[in-house]
Parts: C-alpha cells; structure tokens; sequence
C-alpha cells in the first residue's frame, strides 16, 4: 500500500490564499474518501485569521494514491470573491500541493547510528542499577539521540533503541522535506506563474 507525505502552502499569499489552505484540505479529505485514500492530519499552521493555515501537512495511504496525487499535486487556482475585503477585485486566489513519496525520501541506514551502553537509573533493583543494560542511540549525521532502558535485556534495549531513532529519523528527514518544499514555495512571490493543475471556483467559507 502506497503511502506519501501531503503539503498545502499558502506560499507568501494573503490572507484569503491562507484560507484557501484551509478550503482545499477539507475537499481533499473529502475526496481521499471516495478513492479510497485514508488521510491523517499531522499538523495545520494557522495563519492570523481564524479558519486561516499558512501550510497543512498530512499523510496519506491507499491503493490509489497515485491517482489521487495526480488529481491535486501542483498550484491550485481558487475563484472566489475575498470574504476579508469586499470591495477587493481579486479574485483568483493560488496554492501549492506537494506531495512526498515515504519510501524513496525516507533513507534509513543503521550504520549512521552509534550505540552506546550505560547503566539504568531508573527502578528495577540491584540488577538494573549495576548492569550496563540501557542504550543510548545517536544517530550521527543528524546528532538525534534516544536511550531505551525498559528492559533488562540489553539486546531488547538496542532493538527499542533503533525502533526508536529510526522513527525518530522519519520524522526528522520529513520536517526537512517540509521545510524545503515550503522554502520554495516563499521564494515564488507570485504562485499565478505556475499553470494550476486544478481550478475551483467557489467561496471562502
């Protein structure tokens, strides 16, 4: 089952650009429904206004991903008439979608971790206190570090340990994608020269 990461930017756009985020996350998870595509909103960065998102991020799974991503991924034009200044002419209001495959992005390799064993300071007796069976796990190209001392095992550490940083890691390397993709999205101070993949012409409510 396929599964990708999910980005609406508002890019450098006014206030009805923002609420546009809002409008076009709530049509895609209307419509993720009728493809089959399960969506998880993993966070909304509000904007100034109410209802407003300077970007949405969420990630979604299902067997038509693919055809879902070619329905939205791109700029999106929204016709609507601002419901923030009435007499404004504008009309034509603009976004990005982006998507991002978790499989080709996210590169785990245990030998960029480093482990270490260090004595429990949490409960569990004489055994836990004087035995080396906690790990510690940093993961050297990022600096990211976990420990794991649940267990008395230190084998069963090192495989919570790992678990632990490699989920770590996915979160990490997908905050880095985010933060690229919005980093474009701000240079592009007028989103209108993309052609849109999608046009939508409804109000801002």
């Amino acid at each position: 089952m396929e599964k990708m990461m999910i980005q609406i930017t508002s890019g450098k756009g006014p206030a009805e650009c923002c609420r546009v985020v809002a409008c076009v996350q709530r049509l895609m998870l209307k419509q993720a429904k009728q493809f089959g595509v399960d969506i998880q909103v993993l966070e909304n960065r509000e904007a100034d206004l109410s209802g407003t998102f300077l970007s949405a991020t969420m990630m979604a799974q299902g067997m038509q991903l693919e055809v879902f991503r070619r329905e939205w991924e791109g700029t999106i034009r929204w016709i609507a008439q601002s419901p923030y200044r009435r007499y404004h002419q504008r009309k034509n209001w603009f976004v990005g979608v982006a998507f991002f495959d978790i499989k080709q992005l996210m590169q785990w390799n245990p030998k960029d971790v480093k482990l270490e064993t260090t004595r429990s300071s949490g409960p569990g007796g004489q055994h836990v206190n004087k035995v080396e069976t906690a790990v510690r796990g940093t993961h050297l190209p990022s600096g990211i570090q976990v420990m794991a001392m649940d267990s008395r095992s230190q084998l069963e550490n090192k495989k919570l340990c790992l678990a632990r940083l490699e989920a770590k890691i996915m979160v990490w390397q997908t905050e880095q994608l985010m933060e690229q993709q919005h980093s474009q999205w701000l240079q592009h101070h007028a989103l209108e020269r993309g052609n849109p993949v999608k046009t939508i012409t409804q109000g801002l409510y």
